[in-house]
This record gives structure tokens, C-alpha cells and sequence, in this order.
């Protein structure tokens, strides 16, 4: 048994996630994001234990999302615990005796061709996983830092938020969650959706900053609401998309709407445009903006291709 295997067959896994070993993958994340923000080695310079714990939390996100790591650790440790339930119904004498023997197994080693096959699956399992670089664990872990950032950002920021090089003020209400209501055409037997999806509507939005909720609504077909991070991400939402070019989207503000500046402060940054940017410099600005949309969309939909062929 290699050295990364007998580490983890260690570890409780789902004790260390506070977790069900029937828990879900979506489950799974939700625990592994809570237990790793709390111990996240940036949010505990003073405690050496911290790392040691995030990097046994990283390795219990590795093995439970993937279903043949998750299988074969299951499999180890259901054989631990039933090899416990019958110790436990062992008479004393017995039980000496058992102990005894498996003591002198343990020193020479030996262990049966099953136990041998199990672990050796788990070690295959592992060892891919770190030959892929483990995407999952490091779009978890950058979602946690970003997260951490987040928090610094707010703690150093008491003020509302001030709008630089737009025509708009600050926002109505600095301790709403900016929202947007989705809308689109969608027929009520269309079991497509009209071509959006959350994922879908994720990747399409978060370009323009972090997406912190996608609701898709069951009930009423071709509307979503979507909560940004950060008003400012919303703003560019608002402005810039357009979704589906055969299927287009309307984006309105449900709540944290900035108010609109003075209109002579809007005059004044009217005049100030004018004089500063001729025609022609407002024309291919528009058209590096279209030619960014366009390159996004088409960047999602070669990712959807690749998951759907990988899948």
C-alpha cells in the first residue's frame, strides 16, 4: 500500500465534512466550502494545525465528488466496520485470540487478495486524480480565496459604492444584493427552456463579474432571477448582454438599482465624452465590445461541446 493511500484510509472523510456517506456531490461541496473558509490557512496565520486540516479537507473533496475514488473508499470502509461488528460479538476469549492473530498478521504483513485488489483500485483512483490536476478541488479552492478576498474587500470598504467612469450615482440601498430579472420566449411544452439553462445562464453572465445565485423558475417558463456580487457587475450585465441571438434576453433590475446622477451631472459627463472621444473612437469601441460578446458566447459553447463530448 502506497504512502498517499495509507494517509487517507486514516482519515473519516465524512467525519472531517460533517457528512452523511450518503450525502450528495452538490452536499459534499456545500460542507467542504464552510469547513475550508473556516480553517483556510490566510484566515488562521496564528494556528499551524490550520493547513494540515485544509489540505485533509482538499483531500476529502478529491476522493468523495469522484464516484470511483468514493466507490472503492466506500468499499474499504464498509469492510472496516463490519469487520468491527463482528469483533464485537466475539466472546472475550475469542476475541484475545482474534486480536492476537491479526496482531501477528499485521507484523508479517500479510493481507488477502481482496484486501490487496481494494487497495489498490483506491491508489488508481488517487493517482488520477492528481495526474488531471484535480480541476474540481482548484476551482473550489479559488471560489474559497475569492470568497476570503471578498470579505477583506468589505471590512476595508464602510462607504457605499461609488461608480467610476459611468453616468450613475450610488446605489438606492448599499445593503441590498443587487438582482436581475431574466425574461425570454419560451414555449410551455418546450422542455428545453428556450436554449438557457442555470448553467448556462452562469456562464453567460459571470464574465461580467461574480454570480452568487441563478434561479430558474419551474413554474413560469422563460424567467429567471440572477444575484450579483457587486452592483457594478450587474450594471455591465444590463448594458452589454443580449443572450441567445435567436432567442434574445430581456434584463431588468428587480432589486439595488443605482439611482440615477443629477442631470447636470449627467450633462456635464455627456460633455466631457463628447469632447473627449471623436465619432470614430466611439464606433470601434462598440465594435471591440461586440467582438468581445461574440468571443465569449462562442468560448461557452465550445466549453458545453467538450463537456458533453467528454461526458
Amino acid at each position: 500500500m502506497s504512502g498517499k493511500a495509507k494517509d487517507i484510509l486514516q482519515l473519516d472523510l465524512y467525519g472531517l465534512l460533517g457528512i452523511e456517506n450518503t450525502a450528495t456531490a452538490k452536499e459534499i461541496k456545500k460542507a467542504y466550502r464552510q469547513k475550508a473558509l473556516k480553517c483556510h490557512p490566510d484566515k488562521n496565520p496564528d494556528n499551524p494545525k490550520a493547513a494540515e486540516l485544509f489540505h485533509q479537507l482538499s483531500q476529502a473533496l478529491e476522493v468523495l465528488t469522484d464516484a470511483a475514488a468514493k466507490a472503492a473508499y466506500d468499499k474499504i470502509c464498509a469492510a472496516k466496520k463490519q469487520a468491527e461488528e463482528r469483533n464485537r460479538k466475539l466472546d472475550d476469549k475469542r476475541k484475545k485470540i482474534k486480536l492476537d492473530l491479526e496482531a501477528r498478521e499485521r507484523q508479517a504483513e500479510v493481507q488477502t487478495q481482496d484486501e490487496v485488489q481494494i487497495t489498490r483500485t483506491l491508489e488508481e483512483q488517487i493517482t488520477r486524480l492528481r495526474e488531471e490536476g484535480s480541476r474540481q478541488l482548484e476551482e473550489e479552492q479559488r471560489l474559497i480565496r475569492e470568497q476570503i478576498q471578498r470579505e477583506r474587500e468589505e471590512q476595508q470598504n464602510t462607504g457605499d459604492y461609488i461608480h467610476r467612469n459611468s453616468g450613475l450615482g450610488r446605489c438606492s440601498s448599499s445593503n441590498v444584493t443587487p438582482k436581475l430579472k431574466l425574461k425570454w420566449k419560451c414555449k410551455k411544452d418546450d422542455c428545453t427552456n428556450g436554449g438557457y439553462c442555470q448553467d448556462f445562464i452562469l456562464k453567460l453572465l459571470r464574465k461580467y463579474g461574480d454570480v452568487l445565485n441563478v434561479i430558474v423558475s419551474s413554474k413560469k417558463k422563460g424567467s429567471a432571477v440572477v444575484e450579483f456580487a457587486t452592483v457594478r457587475a450587474a450594471e455591465l450585465a444590463v448594458k452589454n448582454e443580449s443572450g441567445l441571438s435567436e432567442n434574445p434576453l430581456k434584463i431588468l433590475w428587480l432589486e439595488g438599482q443605482p439611482e440615477v446622477a443629477p442631470a447636470s451631472q449627467c450633462m456635464s459627463t455627456q460633455g466631457s465624452l463628447s469632447n473627449e472621444r471623436d465619432y470614430e473612437s466611439v464606433v470601434m469601441m462598440r465594435m471591440r465590445q461586440a467582438a468581445e460578446r461574440q468571443r465569449l458566447i462562442e468560448q461557452i459553447q465550445k466549453e458545453d461541446d467538450e463537456e458533453e463530448a467528454m461526458s
